[in-house]
């Protein structure tokens, strides 16, 4: 079945990782997507051998470039040539969607800004991935990850107790900022098919990730503070907690209305007597919640988590799960019952296990399996069958270095 952005063209301008991750997500809802790259390197992200201390090459590829890059098109351009320009605009005539993620100003002076193409195609959409929005004093200022992590405050509401500030590993802001991106991509395009006229869209590292984060930031604007970083040792619902099991993995509670659940949890646990215990009652609970931790550490320490995921399957309507690490995923059985993961054979690696759809359409699905494209594979290609251009343009212009 196709993709609902089938039909759509989508020229990408971007590098690294929140730029590419974006148009990515859009090709996997079926828009063709032509990505432009530096003529001479390609997007620098091809060159990343090595992140978080571990490399990222296999069987000669990048992972990194593959997991951001699938589904595309790829044309190397210089676009410091007038040349290699005309390519673009000619591209953006043709186009629905032109996303980029260069720092304020690039684009522009380039002539590749939307005052530049939106003469060319007042239907175009243009969207930038930026750092820290298009306003303020520091609107032109870089931004990767990790400083999109630090100025959105998360840096500070990860962890627990007085820890130091947590970098969250796996480019979360990069990703986040793609999503919004994407999810302002297609808002406009939906705009786009009411009133007939393109615009810009923008989405920063520091607004997406202010969006994760939501309730704890409207938190401290209406009632004057953030929720506070509590270590699980000082929760003060010890049902919304998580736990040791005998073999060393952890389950986690999350009965948000711990009242609802108590007599029943204290008997599938074992420990009867909690239930009327004073320390421990409706009202007294909360202030006693450390106490309540170390008893209920030594529950669960008693025995492996299986057998306490089956105890209280079978014995109540509990709300909890496993905690998994990263590396369990690809295991897990609901991963692998909604394709959240999802089988692939790579043309030059052979089987891989990619990023299944993390939204699911009954009826137009779009497709999360493909490759990332060789650098300017398709350069020739889409000059002639796409931009008209002859064969002899070609080669003059590969001559000349443009392309």
């Amino acid at each position: 079945m196709s993709g609902p952005l089938d039909g759509i063209r989508i020229i990408d301008w971007t590098i690294w990782q929140q730029g590419p991750v974006a148009t990515q997500m859009l090709a996997d809802l079926g828009a063709e997507v032509i990505k432009i790259e530096e003529r001479e390197r390609g997007d620098p992200g091809r060159g990343l051998t090595a992140a978080a201390g571990s490399a990222t090459v296999k069987g000669g590829r990048n992972f990194y470039f593959e997991a951001n890059n699938k589904h595309k098109k790829s044309i190397a351009l210089d676009l410091k040539r007038p040349e290699g320009r005309e390519i673009v605009h000619r591209l953006a005539a043709r186009s629905d969607v032109f996303v980029q993620n260069f720092r304020q100003g690039v684009a522009q002076r380039l002539g590749l800004g939307y005052a530049d193409l939106a003469p060319l195609n007042p239907r175009i959409i243009y969207a930038s991935a930026s750092g820290y929005g298009p306003e303020g004093p520091d609107s032109g200022e870089p931004s990767f990850d990790y400083l999109g992590q630090a100025r959105s405050g998360i840096m500070n509401a990860v962890g627990s107790g007085t820890t130091t500030p947590t970098y969250i590993y796996g480019g979360i802001a990069d990703q986040m900022g793609a999503i919004m991106l994407a999810y302002g991509v297609l808002a406009a395009l939906f705009a786009r098919e009411r009133t007939g006229i393109g615009q810009e869209v923008d989405a920063s590292h520091l607004g997406s990730m202010m969006a994760l984060q939501g309730l704890n930031v409207v938190a401290r604007t209406i009632l004057g503070s953030e929720f506070p970083r509590i270590t699980r040792a000082n929760a003060y619902n010890p049902l919304w907690n998580h736990y040791r099991c005998a073999d060393d993995k952890w389950i986690s509670l999350a009965m948000l209305q711990p009242d609802r659940y108590w007599k029943d949890f204290c008997e599938v646990i074992g420990r009867p007597e909690l239930i009327e215990d004073p320390r421990f009652t409706a009202n007294a609970r909360g202030w006693n919640a450390a106490a309540l931790i170390v008893i209920l550490d030594e529950v669960f320490a008693a025995r492996p988590r299986d057998e306490w995921m089956r105890i209280l399957k079978s014995r109540g309507d509990f709300i909890y799960t496993v905690v998994n690490s990263v590396s369990d995923l690809p295991d897990d059985p609901q991963v692998r019952a909604n394709e959240y993961l999802v089988e692939y054979d790579h043309p030059a690696l052979g089987n891989l296990t990619l990023l299944g759809m993390p939204v699911k359409l009954s009826k137009t699905p779009g497709e999360p399996r493909g490759h990332a494209p060789e650098f300017g594979e398709h350069t020739e290609l889409l000059m002639t069958e796409l931009l008209g251009y002859s064969w002899d343009d070609v080669a003059r212009l590969r001559e000349a270095n443009v392309i």
